[in-house]
């Protein structure tokens, strides 16, 4: 009888006397069939309040892809890429579906086809590019390959422009707005989805820490601001999501940076997560071993005369990644939830509340890469201004490709730099 009460006082108090879903309806019903068969534990699941429901559910399923998550990182780099790629494609076909769906473009010739080639068109061009630049000695190994890395940019053009060429032939007169509505659609989507999963690729290759600690901390920040607000929050924060508090957003952002400070510190210690990815010639494969550059070696700083007094502590040893995770931190926290918003404001423009129903709970694969996106644009542009200097492998490498007459005169230019200096003159005597 306490339960039946309860659930009464809870639909008739349910966002202004509105009746509640029903727990058969939904994104919980997979769910529900699952805690029917737990006998009692079904019966105590089953008079939860609905708030409360919805918090096991995406509890659960989120601890489930947490360990997903370990999983392919224990796989190795080739598997992260592979997992980056696929979900690029998902998140494609989900906004893909939408506009078909919202411009009911069922009679457009040709509709989803030249989607789909546009998708592999960009994902030829952009992969390419990354097979060019770090599977440099293979690509010139093999002759097929290194005609095709050669022309790389023409045969890109080309495909693309036979796509552009297929899409005007395509035009019907009584769809020309839609066709090319769906036109800028398409090429928006690729912009959004290809560009930014090229970036997570490249993010990786700079060494796995790079990859993992964003990604973590805009996971950890999800979570903890919607633990934040679901104990503790009543401000609203943005009306894009009526969901989101101030208090959520608060406890999030201190939480998340905590998170990036721990979890750098105990993933610098381990040359598998610091050290770039490299392609080896010898066994055609991947390799994560190398000597830890100074960003991941123990350094002592000393602490603000402010702070020594209440920390007690004069001086701290961390690595000097630490300090580039709070960066990394205070962007998850402060910017990556705009990608949030932004993606609701999208949904609510077309009237939708998720992007597909592909994880109970949680919506669709876009619905839980929407700040990652921005992220990863983030980190990219990080690594090039702060962290990346001149790589002399790749100078080499572009060296190697230049003509006889050309190599000579680079090399001569080079040594009467270094004699100028004095430089060549100290090595010799050396």
């Amino acid at each position: 009888m306490d339960i039946q009460r309860r659930n009464d006082v809870a639909r008739s108090t349910w966002r202004g006397g509105r009746e509640p879903p029903s727990p058969e309806q939904g994104p919980l019903q997979p769910v529900l069939k699952v805690a029917r068969g737990f006998g009692p534990l079904s019966n105590l699941f089953l008079s939860l309040w609905p708030r409360w429901k919805n918090w096991w559910v995406r509890g659960i399923l989120t601890l489930a892809m947490i360990t997903f998550f370990f999983i392919i990182i224990y796989l190795g780099p080739m598997v992260l890429m592979m997992i980056v790629m696929c979900v690029q494609i998902k998140c494609f076909h989900e906004i893909i579906t939408i506009g078909y769906n919202v411009y009911h473009s069922y009679d457009l010739p040709w509709f989803r086809t030249l989607s789909w080639y546009f998708l592999l068109c960009v994902n030829y061009f952009f992969y390419g590019e990354t097979v060019t630049d770090y599977f440099f000695t293979l690509v010139q190994r093999e002759e097929p390959l290194r005609i095709l890395s050669k022309y790389h940019r023409f045969i890109s053009f080309a495909l693309y422009l036979t796509g552009f060429c297929m899409f005007v032939l395509s035009l019907v007169k009584k769809h020309y707005r839609l066709q090319f509505y769906m036109f800028g659609w398409t090429h928006v989507t690729l912009l959004i989805v290809v560009t930014q999963s090229h970036l997570i690729i490249h993010n990786l290759f700079e060494g796995m820490i790079w990859f993992i600690v964003p990604i973590s901390c805009v996971i950890c920040n999800d979570i903890m601001a919607y633990m934040f607000g679901f104990f503790f929050g009543r401000t609203p924060l943005i009306k894009l999501s009526p969901k989101k508090t101030w208090e959520g957003f608060i406890g999030g952002f201190f939480a998340t940076v905590l998170f990036g400070l721990l979890l750098s510190y105990v993933m610098s210690g381990y040359r598998c997560f610091t050290c770039p990815v490299e392609f080896n010639n010898d066994t055609n494969s991947f390799t994560v071993d190398c000597e830890p550059s100074e960003l991941f070696q123990l350094q002592e700083y000393k602490i603000p005369a402010v702070l020594q007094s209440v920390l007690g502590w004069k001086t701290v040893r961390m690595y000097p990644f630490q300090i580039h995770s709070i960066a990394l931190s205070t962007f998850a926290s402060l910017i990556g939830p705009f990608g949030g918003f932004f993606a609701s404001g999208f949904k609510r423009a077309f009237k939708i509340k998720d992007f597909a129903n592909t994880i109970p709970g949680h919506g669709g694969i876009m619905d839980r890469f929407d700040c990652q996106y921005l992220m990863a644009t983030f980190v990219n542009v990080y690594i090039a201004s702060f962290i990346r200097g001149p790589n002399p492998s790749k100078l080499i490498q572009q060296f190697l490709t230049l003509r006889p007459d050309q190599q000579l005169h680079i090399f001569n230019t080079l040594k009467a730099h270094l004699v100028d200096k004095g430089m060549l003159g100290g090595l010799e005597d050396a």
